[in-house]
């Protein structure tokens, strides 16, 4: 008898059945019983947290220290402090903001090492706001994080509330988080969460702190985001993600056809991948408009 691996699902921490096989035809009731009970606590296991696949920032002390480069205009900063703020409250995290470095807000492009945080009018396209992440194997190399005021021009997005949320968000995911929730029904509480409700969800909560110290509850042997270089330096990783740096200099990354293949659509979130090869790549997700996510959910 042979029983097939059992795994989340790496991009919606989320246990697919479907990965799961249980080979013979003479297991006993005993076997049975256990199996299923295992499978009871996989499943529990694999949705406790709501990490974004296994993307961390490599350092071999903690706190992680990033300086993000601050590129806001207009009320953004305000809520730009307060998330930073928020943030800053789990032990793994110490976060600041330095001046931002992005040559065009367009294309918000981070150096290696170093994470940039930018608004312009992106557009109608869809989004509110989106977070991209280099990565070289498992580690985030750089990150950038876009908030389309296009939509936050209009009245309804244009609330705080709403802005906070999504920057929380974004943010988020940025030091390794995914969505708590990707149902826009539900609420739970946290900036993590998708719903069409911000107003309770302008914050982390208990939940966001607790898998943070799961992400970062190991250390790694390298220099990156950690030591051996200055963290709140731009040029902290030189030489690392360097591939992606420069494709992220040279490319808008908008919308579908720069982010490269879509890798996860459930409901209201998408995650695109560019490889770029070596095992660089840039990951891309996306948070859509009530509208646009209304209107994708019965597609996938």
């Amino acid at each position: 008898m042979t029983e097939n691996p059992v795994r989340p699902d790496p991009v919606c921490n989320t246990f697919d059945q479907r990965q799961v096989g249980i080979q013979g035809d003479h297991m006993t009731l005993n076997r049975i019983l256990a199996a299923m009970a295992g499978l009871v606590l996989l499943a529990n296991t694999a949705s406790a947290g709501h990490t974004w696949s296994n993307y961390h920032w490599e350092r071999s002390s903690n706190p992680l220290s990033l300086s993000l480069g601050n590129n806001l205009s207009g009320s953004w900063g305000s809520y730009f402090d307060v998330a930073i703020s928020d943030w800053n409250q789990s032990s793994v995290l110490d976060i600041s903001q330095r001046t931002g470095s992005a040559k065009n807000v367009k294309r918000c492009s981070p150096a290696s090492g170093a994470v940039e945080v930018c608004n312009d009018t992106y557009g109608s396209n869809g989004w509110l706001g989106v977070a991209g992440i280099s990565v070289s194997g498992g580690h985030i190399t750089s990150g950038y994080v876009k908030l389309n005021d296009t939509y936050y021009n209009t009245p309804t997005y244009n609330t705080g509330p709403w802005r906070q949320s999504v920057m929380c968000q974004e943010l988020g995911h940025i030091w390794g988080l995914g969505h708590n929730d990707e149902d826009f029904s539900t609420t739970n509480g946290t900036c993590m969460d998708y719903s069409t409700n911000p107003v309770p969800n302008q914050h982390p909560d208990q939940h966001d702190y607790d898998t943070l110290l799961s992400i970062y509850g190991h250390l790694d042997g390298g220099g990156g985001g950690g030591s051996g270089c200055n963290p709140r330096s731009p040029k902290c990783n030189a030489g690392r993600g360097d591939v992606a740096a420069r494709v992220l200099a040279e490319i808008n990354m908008s919308g579908p056809r720069q982010w490269g293949r879509l890798v996860s659509a459930h409901g209201p979130v998408e995650v695109f991948e560019l490889d770029l090869g070596d095992g660089n790549r840039i990951i891309t997700v996306v948070r859509w408009t009530m509208e646009r996510a209304n209107g994708r959910h019965d597609d996938h």
